[in-house]
């Protein structure tokens, strides 16, 4: 542990801030590129909507208090601190993006021909691949277990630069896993059906518990560089530990939770409604529909005046077969 890394004092809530230039002229130059595709968007006759500017200020927000803020430095000695970060970095920040559509927007913004390449981009086999469950579930168990399991926080608080990578791979692995499961960003082929995005979130579970549950139970610490850099102040390292492993248990696994409630939600009001065709609901229902009134009736079966016309044609019809 170097001295200057060793904190002789829990830092100053109300003064401490930390600088990142690389991630702060990203952002600021991101969000520049995003309100200018809004007012493109705009011009062109198309209302973005204002959820969705929102979801973006949002994100970006929540990246400063994570990177800049307090919990910034905080998160450099306290393990309980860093597991906040990480949450808000690899789940939050990442479905608020997606949330904003930013892809969405690029093609909006750029037009016909835009469009069609960012068409184009989406449906390659490669994106198609790299943007699916089967890539990203793999990838957000690995960056749970690998970074927190295995010696790498000690390494991390060792050398900045190796904690910088870190996050920065939690918001990556965060995005492509978050991508295709929240919204409709990705249409076309990507799009995922209810069962696919519920089963996935649930599996998602699963590394949170592991870690969570590891970090609780285990009576030696797995990152005592931790309590090395705090010099003195903080709890003990064991007491950071388990902190950091409930946090993870209880905050990562609430947060699929709720991701699994809307998607379950979404797929009754599918169901219920006949859409997302390919489900039971709507193919019981075409084919009620199909032998009540014919294949070619326009209307609702149940409660439409044009559709309870033909309902009693198609019943004259079969008598007149009889």
């Amino acid at each position: 542990m170097h001295p200057s890394s060793v904190a002789a004092d829990p830092p100053d809530i109300l003064q401490t801030w930390v600088f990142t230039p690389v991630v702060t002229t990203l952002m600021v130059l991101s969000t520049a590129l995003y309100v200018y595709g809004v007012v493109r968007a705009r011009r062109a006759g198309v209302r973005w909507p204002i959820s969705h500017t929102v979801s973006w200020f949002l994100a970006m927000a929540l990246l400063v208090f994570s990177v800049n803020s307090v919990m910034g430095e905080l998160s450099k000695h306290l393990f309980w601190a860093h597991m906040v970060v990480h949450l808000i970095l690899i789940t939050v920040v990442p479905l608020f993006l997606v949330l904003a559509q930013p892809i969405r927007l690029l093609a909006t913004a750029t037009g016909p021909d835009g469009d069609r390449r960012v068409r184009a981009v989406l449906g390659n086999r490669a994106v198609r691949l790299i943007t699916s469950p089967v890539v990203g579930l793999p990838l957000y168990a690995f960056a749970l277990i690998s970074t927190h399991l295995t010696g790498f926080q000690d390494l991390a608080i060792e050398h900045p630069w190796l904690k910088s990578l870190e996050y920065t791979g939690y918001f990556v692995v965060g995005w492509i896993f978050m991508l295709p499961l929240v919204g409709n960003e990705l249409c076309g082929p990507t799009k995922l059906s209810h069962p696919l995005r519920f089963a996935s979130f649930l599996l998602a579970m699963g590394p949170d518990t592991l870690v969570g549950v590891t970090l609780m139970m285990t009576s030696t610490e797995l990152a005592p560089g931790y309590a090395a850099s705090r010099a003195g102040w903080g709890p003990t390292g064991l007491e950071d530990q388990s902190a950091a492993g409930a946090i993870m248990w209880f905050g990562g696994d609430g947060l699929m939770m709720v991701l699994l409630l809307v998607v379950a939600f979404q797929w009754i009001t599918a169901e219920a409604t006949g859409k997302r065709g390919g489900n039971m609901g709507a193919w019981l229902d075409s084919a009620r529909r199909s032998t009540l009134i014919g294949d070619d009736a326009d209307g609702d079966v149940d409660d439409d005046e044009a559709a309870l016309a033909a309902y009693n044609a198609r019943l004259r019809e079969m008598n007149r077969g009889h």
